[in-house]
């Protein structure tokens, strides 16, 4: 068949059924904005998307720039029809950012596949669930955003023919009357890549090799921000230290901002938490390495005796199933999605997550026992391997390509 993968990023969450459906002899075009990385065998269209300087009424940012992406992309689609571009039997887009609002008036004859990750709710989800200086606090004008912003959600829900959510939490954030609609099907995790390596090793900027065995406490982020729970972390991280004298604590991601907002007496959240608990850390023990290239990622999760993860609830993170797959001893939030994959005692040590001398707590468990966690480790890779695999999600994937909805008693819930 005939298949168009539509994504911003191009190929983002799409990589592995991208792949797939070239090995199996389909025909496959990838779509992107400009500046998307692209995949290896795959050819790849790239669109331009200049967005209007002025976006109207502020509520009505996101839903006005989806308009600008959607159009750009159906042009795009129109003039590789003119082209004599064969039309595609089957799309699977991420919408998310408005680029598969008007493929259907393009194609209406091919089957509209879409990812929705996230559902905005004003309260109950998180929205409030952070009450500190942090957290966004409910309030009208926030409410109204979000519900402006969902009108793009809603938008796509009707024009899909299906849709799929990662995991089960994520897809009942979604109104009920399209929840017949969606399945669960994560994109899957390289569990052959990601997996544990006793012979690896992890050189730090400084010179120093850490291997398996040694203290280490990881961290990881796309950026360093509240909504990963950075700012937990770092105040937890001297009580860390004073428990456990000898852990290096290695912590990965940028200075940016890819959910809520920047601090507003600081650059970023790094330097602002370091302004606040700088002076109670031993800094020699704490190394920031900003982001990493992969299999230097890869190789620290592989040494790694502890790594925290904590995450409002939100979209889960790719890097919480990567660590699992590891065989990473996983510290983690007891938050929505978290608690769909991890469970306290069986393939995680689970904490509140403001719970600061409860992080500090499972931390030092597991740094000082680690040889009680051994079980922990191997059923948090099995977790992935059986539930969240590349081969998993390809399944689930080619189902709804097909046209069969992936049900939901198969999803890795």
């Amino acid at each position: 068949m005939n298949v168009l993968i539509l994504h911003q990023n191009f190929p983002g969450q799409f990589r592995h059924i991208a792949r797939h459906l070239v090995q199996r002899g389909h025909s496959v075009l990838g779509m992107g904005a400009k500046g998307s990385p692209g995949l290896k065998g795959v050819p790849a269209l790239r669109y331009d998307i200049k967005v209007q300087a002025k976006p109207g009424h502020r509520y009505l940012g996101t839903i006005t720039k989806a308009a600008q992406h959607g159009e750009v992309v159906a042009k795009a689609l129109l003039e590789l029809g003119r082209k004599g571009h064969p039309e595609p039997d089957v799309i699977l887009a991420h919408p998310g950012w408005g680029e598969a609002l008007y493929v259907k008036d393009v194609l209406p004859g091919a089957r509209l596949v879409s990812l929705f990750e996230f559902y905005y709710h004003a309260s109950g989800v998180d929205v409030g669930f952070d009450t500190g200086p942090e957290g966004s606090q409910p309030g009208f004008d926030l409410a109204a955003t979000l519900a402006s912003r969902n009108l793009l959600h809603l938008m796509n829900l009707e024009r899909c023919d299906a849709g799929v959510s990662p995991t089960s939490w994520q897809r009942s954030l979604h109104p009920p009357t399209y929840l017949p609609k969606i399945s669960v099907a994560h994109e899957g995790i390289d569990t052959t890549l990601m997996a544990p390596d006793p012979a690896d090793r992890f050189t730090l900027p400084d010179g120093r090799v850490l291997a398996p065995g040694d203290p280490v406490l990881t961290y990881v982020a796309r950026h360093l921000e509240p909504y990963r729970g950075f700012h937990v972390f770092m105040r937890a991280l001297p009580e860390i230290q004073r428990r456990n004298p000898r852990a290096v604590t290695v912590i990965v991601g940028g200075d940016g901002v890819s959910y809520g907002r920047k601090p507003a007496e600081a650059r970023n959240w790094r330097e602002k938490l370091l302004a606040e608990v700088g002076g109670r850390l031993d800094l020699s023990r704490v190394v920031f390495t900003g982001q990493l290239p992969y299999a230097a990622y890869r190789s620290l999760l592989q040494v790694s005796a502890a790594h925290v993860y904590l995450t409002y609830p939100f979209v889960l993170s790719w890097s919480a199933l990567e660590a699992m797959a590891c065989g990473c001893l996983m510290v983690a939030s007891n938050t929505p999605p978290v608690a769909e994959v991890m469970r306290q005692g069986e393939n995680a040590l689970l904490f509140d997550f403001f719970d600061l001398d409860g992080l500090a707590a499972r931390v030092t468990e597991a740094l000082t026992r680690p040889r009680d966690f051994t079980a922990l480790r191997e059923n948090a890779r099995t977790t992935v391997v059986q539930g969240y695999g590349i081969e998993q999600g390809i399944a689930r994937y080619m189902a709804l390509l097909n046209g069969s909805q992936a049900s939901l008693s198969d999803s890795p819930a």
